[in-house]
């Protein structure tokens, strides 16, 4: 292996590693600690052309290609036996407050793509934890806390660039490559190596949201609020979802919070508070609340509306898709994960669909599943029975996949001429199947 990594490293600017060898383990770093990750190579790439010369490497060596960036998407397996190229080093922030556009590189995350565009009062399609890599999440379509009012993250990438499998850099657009620029917005990895993305922005000077915690045992009063409340013709600007949490009893968490099973409605307005204060107010009396942080919030401190946490963490997670949340569907949900259930999993959340999310973009993309009303999301400890439980529990009302960000160990929920289409765009760009 020495002798491969002398003659890769020869073609490379930046680090070539093996198993072993030191800065091995952080290059193939993933948030979710479960995920033991087994590559034969790293390459931490500093440019577009270490991209292309590790891809062509990879090829003419018979390693397939792995890409590694924040490693929040990490899966399982996902880079055993490997080349993998690690693009967090790519970074570059460009915002064109005229065009309302910003080009950022492949290894930026949405805090600091967040802070380069609020100056301008604009806001991207942001995930709801300030650590997510922008490339991959992108890539697997976006659900942004404020999708309801902006779509899917992917809707407004307007252009990519990319090594493809034949190791060539690209531009990839709506007039160029049209095909592979369907498939990349939405349609998962596997078509190349992004090394920079394009992406429309949103006039927002300012957010209203926050999280109202109520007590657990009050969930299903609760549940059934939030569901009258997005039947009852919302405007696409109130953005919500429901979540049972189980909070441990550490000392960064408000007194009040510590060590509680609760239920947090996480709400976000991008508008006028006084408006998102009186849309919000039937939610506010659904029943006594703990804590209350709902407020106007700077455009930096969008990650305060759903507080994911910061750090690493072992995780098992899942989502799905629900049609509609009937009194049924509540009922067993709670039978599931509610205050009685002494092995409930972690987090269970409901998020509300529809809005812009539930329309097709100027630009069609692979997003092909938009009618579901909610998702639901489900975060357990490793090993854990309670979390596929849940899954068993509410297989009358889901439809058995996931958004692809948000799908854990479901499948992608797709149409059958997406996934045929996206089969042969694979079959064009990466006939050998080197990327994964």
């Amino acid at each position: 292996m020495s002798q491969t990594v002398e003659q890769l490293q020869d073609l490379i600017a930046g680090p070539v590693l093996a198993p072993g060898d030191p800065g091995f383990d952080a290059e193939t770093f993933t948030f979710n600690t479960t995920v033991n990750a087994r590559p034969a190579l790293v390459v931490g790439a500093l440019d577009r052309h270490d991209v292309a010369a590790a891809v062509r490497f990879a090829a003419e060596k018979g390693f397939t290609v792995a890409v590694t960036s924040t490693g929040h998407g990490a899966v399982p397996g996902g880079m055993d036996g490997a080349l993998v190229i690690n693009t967090s080093r790519l970074k570059e922030i460009s915002v064109d407050p005229q065009a309302r556009t910003v080009r950022v590189g492949a290894g930026n995350r949405w805090a600091e793509v967040v802070q380069a565009c609020a100056p301008f009062a604009l806001m991207p399609p942001a995930g709801a934890a300030p650590s997510v890599g922008v490339t991959g999440y992108l890539l697997g379509g976006g659900l942004s806390p404020l999708g309801r009012a902006f779509g899917f993250a992917a809707d407004h990438v307007h252009a990519l660039e990319l090594v493809t499998a034949d190791g060539v850099h690209r531009r990839v657009d709506a007039d160029t490559h049209k095909e592979l620029f369907w498939a990349l917005r939405g349609g998962g990895g596997g078509f190349g190596v992004v090394t920079a993305v394009e992406i429309g922005l949103f006039p927002v000077s300012t957010l209203y949201g926050g999280t109202v915690f109520f007590p657990g045992q009050q969930a299903a009063d609760v549940l059934r609020a939030f569901r009258d409340w997005n039947d009852n013709r919302l405007p696409d600007e109130a953005c919500g979802s429901l979540a049972l949490q189980r909070l441990p009893d550490l000392p960064h968490l408000p007194e009040p919070l510590r060590g509680r099973f609760v239920v947090a409605l996480r709400y976000a307005y991008p508008g006028d508070p006084a408006e998102g204060a009186r849309l919000l107010a039937p939610l506010r009396a659904a029943a006594d609340p703990i804590l209350d942080t709902v407020g106007e919030l700077p455009l930096t401190e969008f990650g305060a509306i759903h507080n994911d946490p910061a750090g690493p963490m072992p995780a098992w997670d899942r989502g799905d898709l629900l049609p509609a949340l009937p009194d049924e569907a509540i009922d067993a949900l709670l039978t599931a994960a509610g205050a009685q259930v002494a092995d409930a999993p972690i987090l269970v959340e409901l998020r509300r669909l529809g809005g812009a999310l539930a329309r097709t973009p100027r630009h069609d993309n692979a997003l092909s599943v938009r009618d579901a009303a909610y998702t639901l999301f489900v975060v357990d400890a490793p090993g854990a029975p309670s979390g596929s439980r849940l899954f068993t529990t509410m297989a009358l009302w889901t439809r058995g996949a996931g958004l692809p960000t948000m799908r854990g160990e479901a499948p992608v929920a797709t149409t059958p001429e997406t996934a045929a289409r996206l089969a042969e765009i694979k079959k064009t760009w990466d006939p050998a199947k080197l990327l994964r």
